[in-house]
């Protein structure tokens, strides 16, 4: 096969353009510290960049909705401890109203502080965050219990369960039943207390301690149902966490470059690229010009 003067100097540019592909090539790595800039730099590690870039994705919403489940649970909790202070100083005054050693006066004083404290139970049914009502199942939007003119209570709640996706497929439930701690019962029972303190007669004083106590009891029952279900989700959590960790150290492997490779096969690759040129400076044949010079 015969070796013309253009086909050497053709593949001496082709050689040449290589070089610096493969120059440019370990350039933008070191740039952008990333394996490939363009899918076609390598369609395999692309795809699966894809794949693992959608599962963080994933992970990620979940922490969100992890955050949105605590601020429900804590908010709720913190809900239910309140109320549960408020019933025990309300029962604490029924006993003292019960004693039978009260004036007229008096019981009409106590009567006027459990209005006081029935009303501040009614402000904590209507607890929102971030605006939603989180005592009112998933009418989120609608105030559960409403004071009227006449100082009553009325109550008109959602028992449904508000529901946050917490990992795939899995649903937990982050509101409570408010019909166990501020059900229309309960505030009947309280204007009960108070009629009977305003009107004198303590003759039903125990029936009605009995039905608080009641009351209290579901409350209790309540905040240990929400507690076991806020031990789930802290548990849920951290596996979220853990999750995030590997998904994060999936995609590192998978799309990042290793700089010192990058640097090494970029100082090669340099020192290969001079010698192309020396290499291509020799192949340009003498002319006449260089002889008569």
């Amino acid at each position: 096969m015969r070796v013309t003067q253009s086909m050497l100097a053709a593949n001496s540019l082709k050689n040449l353009s290589k070089s610096y592909s493969n120059m440019g090539k370990y350039q933008d790595q070191l740039a952008t510290g990333k394996k490939i800039n363009r899918p076609s730099d390598d369609p395999v590690v692309a795809i699966k960049g894809m794949f693992y870039r959608t599962n963080l994705t994933e992970v990620e919403q979940y922490k969100r909705n992890l955050n949105e489940g605590y601020q429900w649970m804590e908010s709720s909790e913190q809900g239910i401890e309140h109320a549960t202070q408020v019933t025990q100083r309300i029962r604490e005054l029924l006993v003292q109203g019960n004693n039978g050693s009260n004036s007229t006066e008096d019981l009409k004083a106590i009567a006027v502080e459990i209005g006081q404290l029935k009303e501040d139970l009614a402000g904590v049914a209507n607890t929102q965050v971030a605006g939603r009502y989180i005592f009112n199942g998933t009418k989120t939007d609608s105030k559960p219990v409403t004071i009227n003119g006449d100082g009553t209570i009325s109550v008109a709640m959602n028992t449904e369960a508000f529901n946050v996706e917490v990992s795939k497929g899995v649903q937990l439930k982050v509101n409570i039943n408010p019909t166990n701690v501020f059900g229309q019962e309960f505030f009947n029972t309280l204007q009960s207390i108070e009629d009977s303190l305003n009107s004198g007669n303590m003759t039903n004083g125990d029936e009605l301690l009995s039905k608080l106590d009641g009351h209290f009891d579901v409350m209790s029952a309540e905040r240990s149902e929400i507690g076991a279900r806020y031990n789930r989700l802290e548990m849920i959590d951290a596996r979220i966490q853990d999750q995030e960790i590997i998904a994060n150290r999936i995609l590192s492997e998978n799309e990042d470059a290793d700089l010192e490779r990058v640097i090494t096969d970029l100082t090669i690759q340099e020192s290969i690229h001079r010698a192309s040129l020396a290499v291509g400076s020799k192949v340009i044949q003498p002319t006449l010009i260089d002889f008569l010079r």
